[in-house]
């Protein structure tokens, strides 16, 4: 998927309805962006992809239900050139390289300038790989330390289910969030405790506080 020739078409996630609205407004101040669809879960972030085809989905992370991962991975699912930015207050290492596994095309942080989003859509608009200074910062840092964090072990659908258990939901409503078996929630559930070396569900809460894949 390219940019189209009349500019680039924007589809904006972001569970915030006046969040959405201020970014919406920053976006349209330049002549060649059009926000053609707004989505404010990863459920309708899909419909709306489906809908609409932009040539960029501008996504939040963290949202109730199924998160901005579990959106990437639909949308990739059904096109494999999608380009997406996430767009999040989160920065940390795990979370961003999770994003990145998940085929998100970028990845810039709310406490980033305009300037630096209205660039990183351009980029990942065009195919480009696109991240603010303080997530290339993170996770250059996170590369020179001797050890990682515990959340290196997991893929991105393993640190999706840490999210939502971590937030509070069942085992059934994961399921039903992620349109999985409630055998395969309980399955990933144990290899993400054998993967982390930790026993209780109690421990994965901190691990997931810890790591930034709670919400605010």
């Amino acid at each position: 998927m390219s940019a189209s020739p009349n500019g680039i078409s924007i589809l904006l996630v972001d569970d915030h309805p006046i969040v959405r609205q201020g970014y919406r407004r920053v976006l349209e101040t330049q002549s060649d962006f059009q926000v053609v669809a707004e989505a404010d879960n990863a459920v309708s972030a899909y419909s709306a992809f489906k809908a609409h085809s932009p040539d960029i989905v501008v996504m939040d992370i963290s949202m109730p239900g199924a998160s901005g991962l579990e959106a990437i991975r639909n949308i990739r699912a059904r096109d494999a050139h999608a380009h997406i930015l996430v767009f999040s207050m989160h920065s940390e290492a795990p979370l961003v390289k999770a994003a990145f596994n998940a085929g998100a095309g970028g990845y810039v942080t709310k406490s980033s300038e305009p300037a630096v989003l209205i660039r990183a859509i351009r980029s990942v608009a065009r195919g480009q790989r696109a991240m603010s200074d303080d997530v290339a910062q993170v996770l250059a840092l996170e590369s020179l330390a001797p050890s990682g964090s515990a959340l290196d072990q997991l893929a991105e659908r393993e640190i999706e289910i840490l999210r939502q258990i971590a937030a509070g939901a069942t085992k059934e409503e994961v399921a039903q969030n992620l349109n999985l078996s409630l055998k395969t929630v309980q399955n990933y559930h144990y290899m993400i405790k054998a993967k982390t070396g930790l026993k209780t569900d109690a421990q994965l809460v901190r691990l997931a506080a810890d790591c930034g894949l709670m919400g605010p």
